[in-house]
């Protein structure tokens, strides 16, 4: 318990110094630190500059109550907010709406005190009341808490998806208190370096009217900002400062298995652990768990969701992919050729689509890289992850095939085996109905790799591995060197470049990837607009790239082999990964 809650906290505070903390700090500054300024007589400021309707002094403890309600709120929202909003059958986003509304409201209170008293009234039966505008900020802190988002990472992941789902045991709410501690505490930092400025700077004091209003405006225009989504622009304009930190951290397998928690099995998706991986004969493995949390279906009739229970009857195929993961790519194939050949026997394919990156999170992509692929089945947006956690997936493809009662009779992890999944899937439809005319198998070579090939090497700061140049791969490191010798299965950098944490873009003439590779395809997912050019067998070969992310085949040979690619990218060209075959 006592690692949880250091990696909850270590986790919150690197959240807390990062930019998605930017949009809330000028609140935190005026209505946290600034209005909680005691004057030199060591009271606290009321107003001094004649005003008739001087609000009551602030509490010396108002920076404190801020980040308290912060806290409880982030704490309680995040846990237990999805579910309870759930069993009321409200919106998932009444909570965030609430949170804005009270932002609002608390920033006329500030500007117009006429109109704080008017919000004060309904709790006038409340000794020595306070909604937070002035004295007490604690209300403020909930609010704030409601619609703060931190930025995504392994301890927020792991809170989301316990929250989301119903698993909450003593190890999340440790877990989820001491992120929102850490989160909170660089906050709580700056709203007491505020109250600081405000108790030395002599026109803070004299201004204690001009300090309300201004804290009222900023209030507004974060609640005006949060709807618009304007902070999600200021975090993409800044640099990631905490990408470096945030990598080690969320590679840690410590810190990953301890995220675990055990909680990713629940009663729906227990008896998944029945089925062995790639089984040659069927299993019985429990009903089918649902499909759930998904953004947007496509290929359905008016793109309207559908149900596994509206499937009952036929044979499911479910199919975990995502469009740009290459070995999914070797997949897909064999599943188009299913869902044309069997569709009409009883069988439906469902693509459930879940992203590696966030550009295959955006539906004309996905759409995209479908019809690229000629997949006309259903195909649902998991963007939220909530289907694959469901069935404790981990893989890219995943294959999870369902009788027509709905129970799981057999899961295959990854590539291959095709011809004992189509088996199955033939078996199952006979089971349905005995009196079913199959036609003959499908032909589609089998592409898995049978060698031993080179991992999937990411190129973004967070997810970077394979990295086996001289200089730090950090999103700070402007310019970087081929050493002389580089390892096997590994990358390097030549030239100027700037690092994302999910893509790098040349910022120099001459930018080159050197590659050691093994296997008998070499792939680059590339965006962007430019050209990349590169070498094979002695040729120089050229690729032009136009669009969104998409992987881009530079050499194939009929053995697997191993050699060295070089490769020059023309500004304008974003390069995600490489991948293998």
């Amino acid at each position: 318990m006592l690692s949880l809650a250091l990696i909850g906290f270590f986790g919150g505070l690197i959240t807390g110094i990062s930019p998605c903390i930017l949009p809330v700090l000028p609140v935190i500054f005026f209505s946290g630190g600034v209005q909680g300024a005691r004057t030199t007589d060591g009271t606290t400021g009321g107003s001094t500059d004649g005003t008739t309707d001087a609000p009551p002094p602030p509490s010396r403890w108002r920076p404190y109550l801020v980040i308290l309600g912060l806290v409880v709120s982030f704490s309680i929202f995040t846990l237990v907010g999805s579910l309870l909003l759930t069993l009321l059958h409200l919106p998932q986003d009444v909570l965030r709406w609430a949170g804005l509304i009270v932002l609002v409201l608390i920033g006329i209170g500030l500007i117009v005190p006429q109109f704080e008293r008017i919000l004060e009234k309904p709790f006038s039966w409340i000794p020595q009341r306070n909604v937070g505008t002035e004295r007490g900020g604690f209300v403020l802190g909930l609010a704030l808490g409601a619609v703060y988002v931190p930025c995504a990472g392994p301890v927020l992941a792991a809170i989301t998806v316990a929250g989301s789902t119903g698993r909450i045991g003593p190890e999340t709410v440790v877990l989820t208190v001491t992120f929102a501690v850490g989160a909170a505490i660089p906050l709580l930092v700056f709203a007491l370096a505020g109250r600081r400025v405000a108790e030395r700077v002599k026109s803070f004091r004299k201004h204690q009217r001009g300090i309300r209003i201004g804290g009222g405006v900023v209030m507004i225009a974060l609640a005006i900002g949060l709807v618009f989504n304007v902070p999600q622009l200021l975090q993409r304009l800044v640099p990631d400062y905490t990408s470096v930190l945030q990598d080690q951290f969320s590679n840690s397998k410590q810190i990953s298995a301890s995220l675990d928690l055990g909680g990713i099995v629940t009663a729906e998706n227990k008896n998944l652990s029945k089925c062995t991986n790639g089984s040659p004969e069927l299993e019985s493995c429990g009903t089918a768990p649902a499909i759930t949390g998904i953004q947007q279906w496509f290929n359905t009739p008016g793109d309207q969701p559908i149900s596994l229970a509206d499937e009952k009857g036929k044979v499911v195929l479910i199919d975990f992919w995502a469009y740009s993961c290459i070995n999914c790519q070797r997949s897909i194939p064999h599943v188009v050729a299913w869902d044309k050949a069997y569709t009409d026997l009883g069988l439906q394919v469902i693509g459930v689509h879940s992203p590696e990156y966030a550009f295959e999170k955006v539906p004309t992509n996905v759409m995209a890289g479908a019809k690229g692929f000629g997949i006309t089945y259903p195909v649902a947006l998991d963007n939220n992850l909530s289907t694959w956690t469901n069935y404790r997936n981990r893989y890219w493809p995943a294959h999870y095939l369902v009788d027509a009662s709905g129970t799981v009779r057999n899961i295959k992890f990854g590539e291959g085996d095709y011809a004992t999944t189509e088996k199955l899937i033939r078996e199952l439809l006979v089971q349905a109905n005995p009196n079913v005319k199959l036609p003959p198998a499908t032909e589609v070579a089998d592409a898995t790799p049978a060698d031993v090939t080179t991992p999937e090497t990411y190129l973004g700061t967070t997810k970077q591995v394979n990295y086996g140049g001289s200089e730090k791969y950090s999103t700070a490191t402007p310019s970087f060197s081929v050493p002389a010798k580089l390892a096997k299965d590994s990358f390097a950098l030549k030239g100027e470049w700037k690092l994302g944490t999910q893509s790098i873009t040349p910022t120099g003439d001459s930018a080159e990837i050197t590659l050691n590779y093994t296997g008998r395809e070499v792939q680059m997912v590339l965006a962007g607009s430019g050209t990349v050019t590169y070498m094979v067998d002695g040729v120089t070969k050229t690729i032009d790239v136009s669009g969104t992310p998409n992987a881009h085949t530079l050499l194939t040979t009929k053995n697997p082999a191993s050699g060295t690619l070089k490769a020059t990218l023309s500004a304008g060209v974003e390069a995600f990964s490489f991948t293998f075959g």
